[in-house]
């Protein structure tokens, strides 16, 4: 397997096999809502997209990021997802990193999405599935991200080895500008910005799932693969 790491402005052709990374935050998130029973998770260009999806459909759920929003029910918290009772639903995702991503590769002909979360999951998908090649996506700080590129250099070893330590990836996650601003914010108390987000975001392996992203009627849409304890 040889990988590739690139920035969505990076991407010339659409590959065949990507692993979209978002760290901080919205991919820790999304594990997160799979990990406590959510159905799916669909991803939209739009606010307004994702705001007219849930109006549609009583008892979904709308996640972005930023400072809360009305109509949508969480800023994209880790910490804060815990609050919500997200079982068996449905969950709009729309941010400006991570879904971005996804949608820029899209087509893809396998296309998961990923944190630390999930990576020991992520890498055994792409250790069975043995694609030749394999886009890692950065979706954070126009590709710069370095909680990202930490993460997907992670995964990339962890798809050959399964004897890699995380911890040098996660210090450098941990010491990362997205981790520096996410502090600054829980101190100067903005709004959707929990002080246990980063901490959750650090955290390796939390899932035993994988996150495949696939068409499903004309939308981009997440699903867990793989063993997905409940609660």
């Amino acid at each position: 397997m040889q990988p590739t790491f690139t920035g969505v402005s990076g991407l010339s052709v659409t590959p065949g096999a990507a692993v979209v990374i978002d760290v901080m935050r919205a991919f820790t998130v999304a594990a997160g809502a799979l990990r406590l029973g959510a159905e799916k998770i669909v991803f939209t260009e739009t606010a307004e997209e994702a705001l007219d999806l849930k109006a549609r459909h009583p008892g979904w759920l709308a996640f972005q990021d930023g400072a809360p929003t009305p109509g949508f029910d969480l800023a994209n918290s880790p910490a804060r997802l815990r609050s919500l009772d997200v079982a068996g639903r449905t969950v709009v995702q729309k941010t400006t990193a991570g879904t971005v991503g996804a949608l820029a590769v899209a087509d893809a002909r396998l296309l998961l999405c990923a944190s630390f979360a999930v990576a020991g999951a992520t890498a055994r998908l792409l250790r069975r599935e043995r694609p030749a090649a394999v886009t890692f996506v950065i979706t954070g700080d126009d590709g710069a991200a370095q909680e990202d590129l930490a993460c997907a250099q992670y995964i990339a070893a962890r798809a050959t080895s399964d004897t890699i330590d995380p911890a040098p990836y996660v210090a450098r996650a941990r010491h990362s500008d997205a981790a520096a601003r996410l502090a600054d914010g829980v101190r100067r108390g903005w709004a959707g910005v929990h002080p246990e987000d980063v901490g959750l975001c650090l955290e390796v392996d939390t899932c035993a799932f994988a996150m495949v992203a696939g068409r499903e009627e004309g939308r981009l849409v997440l699903r867990a693969v793989g063993s997905r304890p409940a609660g």
